[in-house]
């Protein structure tokens, strides 16, 4: 795994899974879980629950929700 990736491990559906992405991406989803009230664990989930519909992978769908909230701000 790069160094410039930070992993970090979830349940999901009962099932054990981790993602790794960047420092930066990390924050932000961070501020976003504070923000919301949620422990990042359940932002996670969330994220996780509505890319399903699009198909996307976890770790774009995180992403892309980090983005989504960097722009908001």
């Amino acid at each position: 795994m790069p160094r410039h990736l930070i992993k970090r491990s979830f349940r999901l559906a009962g099932h054990a899974t981790s993602v790794a992405l960047e420092a930066e991406f990390w924050a932000e989803l961070d501020a976003l879980a504070q923000q919301t009230g949620q422990s990042l664990a359940a932002l996670v989930v969330s994220v996780d629950e509505a890319r399903a519909a699009r198909g996307l992978p976890l770790a774009s769908a995180l992403r892309l929700a980090a983005l989504t909230h960097a722009r908001a701000a």
